[in-house]
């Protein structure tokens, strides 16, 4: 039997989590964003608000709501502030995600609690100045020696990763090569504070202004070697299956930027007045409207079906693809189309519509641009 409807707990989940993005991360958004300010202060707040965690089970400090829980939170968070829901997508998806399904038990008891409250953070560091799109392109080396690790190289564009509740970050390296000649991969958690490794924050961004970006450096950085997430040579495996939850986290971002825009784009035209009436009384602008409602609908229903797929342990990477390519094009023609229905004032940044139309760009490159999401969902069928 089909069902469309959320539960109950799921219902109140979504009013609980509105309500709270509303009072307390909406009124600081544009300073932030202004100012380039990550705020920790409010991260502890969500997770005092339990978005962090959602999927872990509670033996961990998790709430073991659910993945599709998790989205809505994300979802809604992402209505008023991309920002924020970056911190929280990227909290969860990347940071605590790869501890959580691959690491050892060891691991998780000395990181998930504090990341599953809001007290920490940990990011994910895959991208490379020269490897983005072709994660296979690393070049970040891991040797090992006598005492475990010695790390090597540098990284790009991780969120989460050098701000004061930053515990420890992910690191895919190359630690050798396959008897096939191919590069071998494996991930490795590296703390703050560890001799060769340097974490600066980056500025001057078009969009997420106050989220935390980093630059990673390593020069022969030395880790143990229990820090190894689980077994040498399974980091190209992890990380695409981090990826492939990721995809949904990001389609939740773009899906709740989307519904944002939307009603601001829905009650602008209610409220403004020419040639004698509101202008959603003229049949261009109600249309427009239509189109971004219908668009929404579709994407939710991708969304949270492929959700359901992960929770039900079917296969979901090409709907995860799926959701994550769809999602972000739709809340870039909503974005587009926001700004023209409030036209002039559109552009001005005391209306938050202009932060939605930076922000929106960012969903359609972070974890696979579209681009790779399209090449994800051909090879699935088959072509």
């Amino acid at each position: 039997m089909i069902s469309f409807e959320l539960s109950p707990e799921q219902e109140m989940l979504r009013k609980s989590i509105r309500e709270f993005a509303e009072g307390e991360i909406k009124p600081r958004a544009v300073e932030l964003d202004e100012k380039e300010e990550f705020d920790t202060a409010l991260v502890k707040k969500m997770g005092e608000m339990g978005l962090f965690g959602m999927f872990v089970s509670e033996e961990y400090g998790g709430s073991h709501a659910g993945y599709l829980s998790y989205i809505i939170a994300v979802e809604e968070v992402a209505r008023v502030d991309g920002s924020a829901a970056a911190t929280v997508a990227a909290g969860n998806s990347l940071g605590i995600g790869p501890i959580y399904y691959f690491g050892s038990d060891e691991q998780k008891q000395k990181y998930l609690p504090k990341l599953c409250t809001g007290q920490a953070l940990a990011g994910f560091g895959l991208t490379e100045p020269n490897a983005g799109s072709d994660a296979g392109g690393s070049k970040t080396s891991a040797l090992p020696d006598d005492n475990g690790w010695v790390i090597n190289g540098s990284k790009i564009f991780i969120t989460n990763a050098a701000n004061p509740l930053t515990s420890v970050v992910t690191v895919q390296a190359v630690t050798g090569k396959k008897e096939d000649g191919k590069k071998e991969y494996s991930c490795i958690l590296v703390e703050p504070g560890t001799m060769g490794f340097v974490a600066k924050e980056m500025h001057g961004k078009l969009m997420w202004r106050s989220s935390n970006t980093a630059e990673l450096y390593f020069d022969d950085c030395r880790v143990p070697a229990e820090n190894i997430l689980g077994k040498r040579g399974e980091g190209f495996h992890q990380m695409l299956k981090t990826l492939d939850g990721g995809r949904l986290s990001i389609g939740a971002m773009a899906l709740g930027g989307a519904q944002g825009a939307f009603e601001m784009a829905l009650r602008y035209s209610q409220e403004r007045v020419q040639f004698g009436r509101p202008i959603c009384k003229n049949q261009v602008i109600a249309f427009k409207l239509a189109d971004m409602a219908t668009q929404i609908e579709a994407a939710r229903n991708l969304l949270y079906k492929a959700c359901w797929l992960r929770e039900n342990r079917k296969p979901f990477g090409k709907e995860a693809a799926m959701a994550k390519l769809f999602c972000s094009e739709v809340f870039k023609f909503v974005a587009t189309e926001a700004v023209q229905i409030h036209g002039g004032y559109g552009l001005m940044k005391e209306y938050h519509v202009e932060r939605f139309f930076r922000d929106q760009k960012l969903l359609e490159i972070g974890e696979g641009t579209s681009e790779i999401q399209r090449i994800v969902i051909s090879r699935h069928l088959g072509v």
